[in-house]
């Protein structure tokens, strides 16, 4: 009997009733917990093959997509480029270049979770290739989906607040004891540490709101015993609109902060709290299961907008938390293949946030504050 997986492969240009065939490297957490579930739920794409080295996982995948081929390495799935209508590169951050130059170079267009790149220049490099190969090239920023993005997004620009002077966004753990990996390596060949890591989206998500870096001061530390790479930093950007964004990564806070503050001349917004979707897909819940809503929190979880008040004790007025939405990703990644459009996320816009991990790793090694452009 024929495996239906040897069917002749979807037509790039698509038609709404050919499912796009998807090839992910990489089955670890971004692969098994992110990519693949989201891949899963998209109206149009289908998981065709995973690629991974562990047997484990390779069982794992199996066993979470039935219809999945699994195979040992990235060259396989290049090997399979004529089938395949996009790759998902989900690998350590050290292959995304060499494997999106591949990829590009064998006629797929791709996704690349972040970081692209260790550097503006390679990040900037690969947008060049994909434009030369007239392919989609986007990176994997999924946090512009959460829902607590999206409802300081939408407070910004309701213009409950004002004028906006200041922006607070954190990722704060308490972690006191490194796990190890090639994550938390010291070693610059792996662009470890949670300056690339969160601090990736939180960079991101600030530029996407105001816009471009006008100058760059960080302080990054090493603090846990037998830590390698940073695990305690701090970025402060200033955009060129005049807005100044104070950024917070770190796996030592003992007490977490808020997860975003927003000043502006007439009021601010508190937000406590995690976007759910994470917690949701590690539990193995997937979206559009069983009707249930995704992506929404409970009512005790809203921040609060107010002027003088202190949301602790409850003051302000809570401001209902708009539902997360990973899924819209990779439903606009198969609405671009389809119809050539944008992609969310463009390598461009990568490479400028880049740029200011780039001045913000300089700014804690050397000290002052380093201007760009």
């Amino acid at each position: 009997m024929s495996d239906p997986r040897d069917a002749a492969p979807a037509d790039p240009a698509g038609s709404p009733h050919t499912p796009l065939r998807v090839g992910l490297v990489g089955y670890g957490l971004a692969g098994s917990v992110f990519h693949a579930p989201l891949i899963a739920a998209t109206d149009g794409l289908v998981l065709d093959t995973v690629s991974t080295a562990n047997p484990e996982r390779q069982a794992q995948a199996r066993a979470e997509h039935p219809q999945v081929r699994t195979v040992g390495s990235a060259g396989d799935v290049l090997a399979r480029a004529a089938d395949l209508d996009l790759i998902v590169l989900a690998s350590p951050n050290k292959t995304h270049v060499p494997l999106a130059t591949a990829a590009l170079r064998a006629g797929l267009p791709v996704v690349v979770d972040k970081p692209l790149a260790a550097t503006a220049a390679e990040a900037e490099g690969l947008a060049a290739l994909a434009d030369e190969r007239g392919l989609l090239l986007s990176v994997f920023q999924n946090r512009r989906w959460d829902n607590d993005f999206l409802t300081v997004r939408k407070v910004i620009e309701d213009g409950s607040l004002g004028e906006i002077q200041r922006f607070e966004s954190r990722f704060e753990r308490w972690r006191p004891r490194p796990k190890g990996g090639w994550r938390e390596s010291g070693d610059p060949a792996e662009i470890g540490g949670l300056l690339y890591d969160l601090g990736s989206h939180l960079v991101d998500q600030a530029l996407a709101l105001f816009g471009p870096a006008a100058s760059v001061y960080a302080e990054s530390d090493v603090r846990r015993p037998g830590a390698e790479a940073d695990d305690d930093t701090f970025i402060a950007v200033t955009h060129t609109n005049g807005v100044r964004s104070h950024l917070w990564v770190s796996a030592t806070t003992a007490q977490l902060g808020p997860r975003f503050r927003v000043l502006g001349s007439d009021a601010g917004y508190v937000k406590y709290g995690l976007d759910p979707q994470e917690a949701a897909l590690r539990a193995g819940l997937r979206p559009g299961a069983d009707g249930l809503p995704w992506g929404v929190e409970p009512e005790s979880c809203w921040g609060r907008l107010g002027a003088g008040e202190s949301p602790q004790t409850g003051g302000g007025t809570p401001v209902a938390t708009l539902p997360g939405d990973y899924p819209a990703y990779y439903a606009a990644i198969a609405d671009a293949l389809r119809d050539g459009g944008p992609p969310p996320v463009p390598a461009t816009e990568a490479a400028a946030a880049l740029r200011v991990l780039e001045a913000a790793k300089r700014s804690a090694a050397e000290g002052g504050s380093l201007r760009l452009g």
